[in-house]
């Protein structure tokens, strides 16, 4: 999700009128649609056949907004999806019935959004010309296309799902649908809901990957004297545990913002919040290995209540003979991998969805910079679903499944 300047000129306009009481914003969307959008939308256009939806990026589709997202991008709005061939017959119509006469405010909100500083934001504010209204007048395969770089009522590939970032996905299947004459949308939707067994297995193998890889590092930076690493090192796996575990309870992880938000609505949460908390905490590394040891030591008793592969041992052990106590996360890795039948999908790389092996949030907001990130480093194309690398499907001569092991 971009990153917005928050200053000068954003929120909305309060001249001479009280804030209303919030109103959680698919509440407000829905509303919106019932009472506003829908009247209009059949006068400008009698019986065309549409879905109304507000789903993609914003607090309020995952759930988690609050008075504080009325200052920018959040208001009275939604999506209004036609046949393919009836948005160039239509479309500029209907945006042009909204924007004349759709009330100037809507349960106390305003419906102009007007233009900031970021070409990229807009505010609510009050208006006394056309409405700059937000209400998304196109298709469901284009709004798609536009948001994931393809369409799911076409199938979605192994390399489609790879290259699509969790929080997108979580964008695109959450929010409401208010009503879907299309039938199109909710399909689409179910489509996206969660990914095949198979891929699922990949990506939580390659989730238990990034553990292994950084679990002794938070004994060997305090054994030298640096707290700060340690504790950097800490936060990093505190925060990959909580995306696992919400992987291991099929949520997509949203964006960092809302990650410990997402965490908390997960089943472990009330067993992991406070000692996870406690890691975070900790100023000495003695205390935070054993915080984390007692975190291992939770997360792969979930793993094993799956029941996703054979009994995986919980207990934590030293790293190599290093006075390192980690869990060896590579073996629920492994335990994993074997269970995937597809034998492609089981010799790809173990790194993952692109938001497991990337966290820039320009490339995470951008489908061109995903699929190119992926197709690079898995080796398979994201448009064909074909191995780009001519028979090496890590696309690394000297790598393959394995990476550099970082000694010291």
């Amino acid at each position: 999700m971009p990153l917005h300047n928050l200053g000068r000129g954003m929120g909305m306009s309060h001249a001479h009128m009280p804030t209303p009481a919030f109103l959680p914003g698919l509440e407000l969307s829905r509303r919106f649609y019932t009472e506003a959008v829908r009247s209009l939308l059949e006068e400008a256009a009698p019986g065309i056949p549409h879905t109304a939806a507000r789903i993609g990026p914003g607090s309020e589709v995952l759930g988690y907004d609050t008075e504080r997202s009325a200052d920018h991008e959040w208001g009275p709005r939604l999506q209004l999806f036609l046949h393919p061939h009836d948005v160039p017959r239509h479309a500029a119509r209907i945006r042009h019935m909204l924007a004349q006469h759709l009330p100037k405010t809507f349960h106390g909100w305003p419906t102009h959004f007007a233009a900031t500083g970021d070409p990229d934001v807009r505010v609510m504010q009050i208006t006394d010309g056309p409405v700059h209204h937000r209400v998304e007048v196109t298709a469901v395969s284009s709004w798609f296309r536009a948001a994931l770089g393809f369409d799911p009522a076409s199938g979605v590939t192994p390399a489609q799902w790879l290259a699509t970032p969790t929080q997108l996905l979580a964008e695109v299947t959450g929010g409401a649908v208010f009503h879907d004459g299309l039938h199109t949308l909710t399909p689409a939707r179910t489509a996206l809901r969660w990914y095949p067994h198979d891929l699922w297995l990949h990506v939580l193998a390659c989730q238990w990957r990034r553990i292994a890889q950084k679990e002794a590092f938070v004994g060997r930076c305090g054994e030298v004297g640096d707290e700060l690493g340690s504790a950097v090192e800490a936060g990093r796996l505190v925060r990959d545990l909580m995306r696992l575990c919400l992987l291991m309870n099929r949520r997509y992880p949203p964006y960092g913002k809302w990650l410990g938000s997402a965490f908390a609505r997960t089943p472990a949460a009330p067993r992991l919040t406070s000692v996870l908390t406690s890691v975070l905490a900790a100023t000495d590394w003695h205390v935070r290995e054993r915080h984390l040891v007692h975190a291992y030591g939770i997360v792969a008793h979930l793993h094993n209540e799956l029941e996703l592969t054979d009994r995986v041992d919980a207990a934590t052990r030293p790293y190599h003979s290093r006075p390192f106590q980690v869990l060896r996360a590579d073996r629920f890795t492994r335990a994993l991998t074997a269970r995937i039948k597809d034998p492609d999908l089981r010799d790809l790389a173990t790194v993952g969805a692109v938001d497991q092996f990337i966290d820039s949030t320009d490339v995470l907001s951008d489908p061109d910079l995903t699929r190119a990130a992926t197709d690079a480093v898995t080796g398979i194309d994201a448009v064909t679903g074909i191995d780009v690398h001519d028979g090496d499907p890590c696309g690394t001569a000297n790598g393959g499944r394995g990476h550099r092991h970082h000694s010291g």
